[in-house]
């Protein structure tokens, strides 16, 4: 029996998981810089983030097109090193 399984990298992907790896990948100030809201400049915690992510569909958008083109880079970046 064939799952169907989707091409959307961010599917089963929590908003919260997202902001994770991009502070862990980046760190708040230099996301800070990528994506201008303050919640990542002004004393920054991953709850607040989530807080204003989840009312601001603008600065959510941002926050997942940065996460997708990271997961492009790094791929690229894996299959250089192949």
């Amino acid at each position: 029996m064939d799952i169907p399984t989707s091409k959307d990298p961010l599917e089963g992907k929590t908003l919260e998981m997202l902001l994770n790896e991009l502070v862990a990948e980046y760190g708040w100030q230099e996301l800070g810089q990528i994506i201008r809201v303050n919640c990542f400049n002004e004393n920054p915690s991953i709850k607040s983030s989530l807080t204003f992510l989840r009312r601001t569909p603008w600065a959510r958008s941002k926050v997942e097109r940065l996460y997708l083109k990271t997961l492009r880079r790094k791929k690229r970046e894996q299959k250089k090193t192949i």
